[in-house]
């Protein structure tokens, strides 16, 4: 009964300490000072993907996403991660937003 309890424990130690390493996609400012941030009426997006931790392509730049909107001026940037298998396929978008 001990070991299982144990055993038990353990696995619950593991699944907490490597939350995330399934399946992430989160999303988050890359602004610091969100208080008075508008958004702009133009949205441009960059990426870069990598495939078994060995191949990447891509340019996540925020110039790459002002390129790809348009924008002369940015106003609000967030970047986008998708992961899966720990990084086994991963994504990574930055968003920007602006005129």
């Amino acid at each position: 009964m001990r070991n299982r309890i144990t055993a038990l424990l353990l696995g619950l130690a593991l699944i907490a300490t490597t939350t995330g390493c399934v399946y992430t996609n989160i999303k988050t400012p890359l602004d610091e000072d969100l208080d008075k941030t508008t958004l702009g009426d133009k949205v441009g997006e960059s990426e870069l993907q990598s495939i078994l931790w060995l191949v990447a392509w891509g340019d996540a730049g925020t110039e790459a996403a002002a390129r790809d909107g348009g924008l002369t001026t940015i106003r609000h940037a967030d970047r986008s991660i998708f992961s899966i298998l720990g990084g086994l396929y991963y994504r990574q978008k930055t968003i920007v937003y602006g005129d």
